[in-house]
């Protein structure tokens, strides 16, 4: 087995067809296909179903997708030349980062670790990029249950109502789920920690807004499309003038993670991270 071989699988897998992932490859169709064919007999499992026109991913092969992504992004960091002067340290986060604290973290890792930088990168995503090896180590919240992943729990964070400036709501000092509920509800569903089960089931909220991403989830709010729920971190990374943050009564706060991958080779600096995150949140 080669790096091509995975490649190969990747592409076939990101294009959904033989076709369109040879054309990205600048190969052919049949020696794509023996490529992808010697991979499933090396591994003895079926990785793409091809009993429809559009390809699927078995079981087996989204499992594999990850780990074949994980592994490229090793290689393609260890030949990057930049890497050799100094290996970053990447923190991925889908949103928010770690509220307040972000900008004295980074503060403070410069100060204390000069030489190894440090990268926050906001990947929009459920584990932001850690199981697909684009960071080493990530700030989370919610339930986390992606197979290979440790997670701690640095604190608990309370949710607030995000709304629209200028609408009755942002009249109100506080909120509650029933007062958003005659809204359409923002919903990020890529990485989003708020659901349409926040609410009982006999008073849910019957429309939503669906958003990939913060930007458009601020933005769904701000032009007075939908309302919103986050946590507290969120007022001190996303300020907004069209957006009013409102303390939410009745809504249970949310987990905030550091979450890094089992069994895989670590930065070494990954362990003076987390360190460093339990004492900024810790107040010391």
């Amino acid at each position: 087995m080669e790096l091509r071989h995975l490649r190969a699988f990747l592409a076939i897998a990101e294009e959904g067809t033989i076709t369109r992932a040879a054309a990205r490859l600048h190969t052919g169709q049949p020696a794509l296909s023996r490529t992808l064919r010697r991979l499933e007999d090396h591994l003895g499992v079926r990785l793409v179903d091809r009993s429809t026109h559009h390809l699927e991913l078995t079981a087996a092969g989204r499992v594999f997708r990850d780990k074949a992504a994980a592994a490229l992004a090793a290689v393609d960091t260890a030949l990057d030349p930049r890497s050799l002067t100094a290996l970053p340290l990447r923190l991925g986060h889908p949103w928010a980062a770690l509220g307040e604290h972000t900008i004295p973290l980074l503060r403070r890792w410069d100060e204390e670790h000069p030489d190894v930088p440090l990268e926050l990168r906001r990947v929009d995503d459920r584990t932001a990029g850690l199981t697909r090896g684009e960071v080493d180590i990530a700030l989370l919240r919610g339930d986390v249950t992606a197979p290979g992943v440790v997670t701690e729990l640095l604190l608990e964070e309370e949710r607030v109502a995000v709304v629209p400036a200028g609408s009755d709501l942002a009249d109100r000092g506080a909120l509650a789920l029933a007062d958003l509920a005659a809204w359409p509800i923002a919903l990020n569903t890529v990485a989003g920690t708020t659901t349409l089960d926040l609410w009982p089931a006999a008073a849910r909220p019957t429309r939503t807004v669906e958003v990939a991403n913060t930007d458009e989830w601020l933005t769904a709010i701000a032009v007075g499309r939908a309302v919103g729920i986050s946590t507290s971190a969120t007022p001190r990374m996303h300020e907004h003038p069209s957006i009013v943050y409102r303390t939410l009564t009745d809504a249970p706060p949310v987990p905030l993670l550091l979450a890094w991958r089992r069994g895989t080779p670590a930065h070494p600096a990954l362990p003076e991270l987390v360190r460093l995150a339990r004492e900024l949140v810790a107040g010391r």
